[in-house]
């Protein structure tokens, strides 16, 4: 009888790291018919839509089985002053629920069918002591950039010179002593600035920064790391966290669900009234402004935007959302929008524009009518927007979008700059600067947009067969496969 193969994986309740663990799973699956996957789901009640994913997933993917685990109690107030503290802290106490669930697949093995190992993704590395104490080899999916692992392979020595170099500012974020400082990250070819570091990193008085140093340690602890990148963006990136240790690599990517929530999403209305007016725009016209599933912005920058845009005059697609109102939630929808922007904004831009709330991201920058993309770096955004040739104008937020920024201005010239040191907080971008940005983006950059088609052809050649990433998967499953 042919033996047969079972992964588990688990990762982060949000939907920028389901989705792409989902994807991956599907890869595998059908890299391999031979392999079936089981994803693990911890329950956060302000995440309603990762069920709605979950449900679509069920129905179209019969190789993957999906497993609520019991829902634990949030960690107290006292234990952590972080999102990221919490959200460890939370994912931690799922422990013993992943382990009974490992065990129940691994007490219907058979000699035909095992369980060949566990994926996790960066914030869930409590779940490589489950792994050892289970004796099933643990890997690390890291669905951010070859960059970002860089940093947190090499955070624990980093750490001295942050705390030799910042100090306390009259923000939350500590700033350098001398603005001249340069950190060197062995994963970028130029030394970033303060800046540029993740926020987490630069809130010292909070626990996150203490987090990373945890999470990065135990990396070097799996049997592997699967990036969502591939060989022809991020090589020199990942030439370096191939050197850092005995760990071996495998960028596998792009990674992505380019059916988006087409098929999942509860604003099925919305979703329509979009692409229909986007169907009327000419082909590459429209800037396309939209700031993630975390992302958002207040209500002085939003009017700042607004004037910028109606200076610059181009086609735009905008999507706005309010202001989370606590550590775990979502940015919402505004009742009315309008009375946020500038007094008449909507009506005189009502024949070259759009705004509107959540939007299905990936399916828009896959439509002909979008010439160029405002966006907060996020790297699941970045490879989408590269995956369709969409130039991007960088405009980072939180976590390490602002290192991505960078390596896509300075390292890699694949982008153009609005700001690439903005963040919650920041000093407002005036609505010359982002008109500024916006003239570069459509209008001129012609050496960008060319990189950009030129990366959108070998992100697609990467992955079919031969190409670096597909070899790379083939490595990954040989080396599944001998595990058992």
């Amino acid at each position: 009888m042919e033996k047969k193969f079972q992964v588990v994986l688990i990762c982060t309740p949000e939907m920028g790291n389901l989705v792409p663990l989902v994807e991956f799973a599907h890869l595998l699956t059908n890299r391999d018919r031979r392999f079936s996957a089981t994803i693990l789901i911890m329950t956060l009640s302000q995440r309603p839509l990762i069920n709605e994913f979950v449900k679509s997933r069920q129905a179209s993917s019969p190789d993957i089985n999906f497993v609520y685990l019991p829902t634990v109690d949030p960690p107290s107030p006292d234990q952590r002053t972080s999102t990221l503290g919490y959200i460890s802290l939370f994912i931690e106490k799922h422990k013993p629920h992943v382990k009974h669930a490992i065990t129940n697949l691994m007490s219907t093995e058979s000699d035909s069918v095992r369980v060949a190992g566990l994926f996790i993704d960066m914030f869930c590395t409590s779940m490589i002591d489950v792994a050892n104490e289970l004796g099933v080899p643990c890997y690390l999916y890291f669905a951010s950039p070859a960059s970002f692992l860089g940093l947190m392979l090499c955070y624990s020595d980093l750490e001295t010179q942050l705390t030799n170099e910042l100090v306390e500012s009259s923000t939350e974020l500590f700033v350098a002593k001398n603005p001249s400082t340069q950190f060197h990250i062995p994963s970028f070819v130029n030394p970033l600035s303060s800046l540029l570091l993740p926020t987490t990193v630069l809130k010292r008085n909070r626990d996150g920064h203490v987090w990373y140093g945890r999470h990065g340690r135990k990396y070097k602890e799996t049997k592997g790391i699967v990036i969502n990148t591939f060989r022809e963006l991020e090589t020199f990136a990942i030439d370096s966290v191939s050197r850092n240790g005995t760990t071996p690599v495998y960028p596998i990517g792009p990674v992505l669900d380019l059916a988006g929530p087409a098929r999942w999403h509860p604003d099925q209305a919305g979703q329509e009234n979009i692409m229909k007016w986007l169907d009327d725009q000419p082909p590459s016209s429209v800037v396309f402004l939209c700031f993630g599933s975390m992302g958002s912005l207040d209500g002085p920058q939003l009017r700042e935007i607004a004037v910028g845009l109606e200076g610059a005059g181009f086609r735009f697609l905008w999507s706005i959302r309010t202001p989370p109102k606590g550590t775990v939630e979502l940015p919402g929808e505004y009742a009315n929008v309008e009375e946020v922007l500038t007094d008449g904004f909507l009506d005189r831009t009502a024949g070259i524009g759009l705004v509107c709330g959540w939007v299905p991201q990936v399916t828009i920058l896959g439509h002909q009518a979008i010439g160029g993309f405002v966006s907060h770096c996020g790297w699941n955004s970045v490879l989408e927007s590269l995956w369709y040739g969409v130039p991007i104008a960088t405009w980072p937020v939180y976590a390490e979008q602002q290192m991505n920024a960078f390596l896509l201005v300075k390292e890699l010239g694949l982008a153009v700059e609005i700001r690439l040191d903005y963040r919650e907080g920041s000093e407002l971008v005036l609505a010359e600067e982002l008109e500024r940005g916006l003239r570069r983006l459509m209008d001129g950059n012609d050496e960008v947009r060319i990189k950009v088609k030129e990366m959108r052809d070998m992100s697609r050649t990467a992955v079919i067969e031969n190409g670096s990433s597909y070899r790379s998967v083939g490595s990954l499953v040989e080396e599944l496969m001998a595990n058992v």
